[in-house]
């Protein structure tokens, strides 16, 4: 099957799915596998570009989907080192690792796996509506090449066209993120620096990061993301890369920026909808990131693959109303584990700088054998103990 050219080989498929990161082409893949004929439509000219993202993910959740391969892992992760406004840095066991990607190779080796299974994928296709009747989803309509419009029509088409869907919207689903839920994001990529290829650094505080957090992620010994998100609301006073430009100035005065990006992440509960006739919606358009890290990269490759499974059940067995059992297994997998994220997140992001400065303090009492997640959470919320039921439940 063909991958990047400029127009699909029929004008009616079993699946479409717009969008070609990874919840869209691990669904896809998925979608295929199970004999489903499926087009991925992507409006931008290349597979991974550009790059929107921090690029961090679990080995754990990553090898659900893909073998870890050097040409893509841009350095392994082993520890975490949290900083307080006050400095104090404090190490979490994180009991595992992760990796940096290099998302421009990793997006492009999922969309081949995608097209490995009988995917199709096309390239600069700019959906820019549904085809509609009778209040159901039976296809999209594209403009080719900038120059074509067509339209292709599907039994079932899901949506990873990123956050605040088009497709869903023009569905009638809300896929709108509250302004105190949508973090303002941004990051450089800063070269000749001098930070620890294997550790994560965040910092935390009303001066750093408002509302959120700033993190340093290492792609090699002297290359990294340094990037922050702060919520929304307190983009008004400033704009995030304002808070970003005044830590790189005082902490890496020599560093050369290689890219800046910039964009919004909906650290929410997921979407209230994320299905309807015909039309189903994965990664940040169904709010599928993790409300307290805001990475979505696995999460949202989870829900790619549930929607994917789904989908294609649901056209081989010519019984297109399967697909709604897509929210209840969303659910039960992850989309539970989210809510009670969610609770965390708004508790612990209005701390105040001296309160984060005497959590810290006290984490540093604790030996790095026993400072798991669980008892950093369980120490953060103590205050809160409806919180720490909710903490308990994530880890047991």
């Amino acid at each position: 099957m063909a991958f990047g050219k400029n127009f699909p080989e029929s004008d009616y498929y079993d699946i479409i799915v717009v969008g070609a990161g990874p919840a869209g082409t691990t669904a896809a893949r998925f979608s295929a596998m199970s004999g489903a004929k499926v087009l991925v439509l992507e409006k931008d000219r290349d597979v991974g570009y550009p790059v929107r993202c921090g690029e961090a993910v679990s080995h754990e959740g990553l090898v659900q989907f893909i073998e870890p391969d050097p040409k893509w892992i841009a350095s392994t992760v082993r520890y975490f080192k949290l900083v307080a406004p006050d400095g104090t840095i404090i190490k979490p066991n994180i009991e595992g690792f992760g990796y940096i990607l290099e998302r421009r190779i990793f997006d492009y080796e999922l969309a081949k796996l995608a097209v490995r299974y009988g995917a199709e994928i096309v390239t600069k296709a700019y959906v820019n509506g549904l085809i509609m009747k009778d209040g159901r989803v039976e296809g999209v309509k594209v403009l080719l090449n900038n120059s074509e419009q067509v339209e292709i029509r599907a039994k079932i088409v899901i949506g990873a066209d990123g956050v605040e869907s088009r497709v869903g919207r023009w569905a009638g689903l809300n896929t709108t993120c509250r302004l105190q839920d949508m973090e303002s994001a941004v990051q450089m990529t800063l070269t000749n620096i001098e930070v620890e290829p294997d550790t994560c650094y965040f910092y935390f505080g009303e001066k750093v990061a408002p509302g959120g957090y700033l993190w340093i992620f290492p792609k090699g010994k002297n290359i990294a993301n340094v990037g922050l998100g702060i919520a929304g609301i307190y983009g008004r006073q400033k704009h995030a890369l304002r808070y970003l430009e005044e830590f790189v100035e005082k902490n890496f005065p020599k560093a050369s920026v290689l890219t800046v990006i910039a964009g919004g992440v909906p650290c929410a509960k997921t979407a209230d909808k994320i299905v309807t006739h015909g039309l189903m919606l994965v990664g940040d358009a169904a709010h599928q990131v993790n409300p307290v890290s805001g990475g979505g990269i696995i999460s949202g490759m989870i829900g790619g693959k549930i929607a994917g499974q789904i989908a294609g059940e649901a056209v081989r067995e010519n019984n297109l109303n399967l697909i709604f059992k897509y929210e209840d297994e969303w659910r039960k997998t992850l989309g539970q584990r989210h809510e009670r994220y969610y609770k965390i997140k708004q508790f612990i992001y209005k701390f105040s700088d001296e309160k984060l400065n005497e959590i810290a303090r006290e984490l540093s009492k604790i030996p790095y054998e026993k400072l798991t997640l669980k008892n950093l959470f369980l120490t953060a919320v103590k205050t809160q103990p409806s919180l720490i039921i909710e903490v308990m439940r994530l880890f047991i």
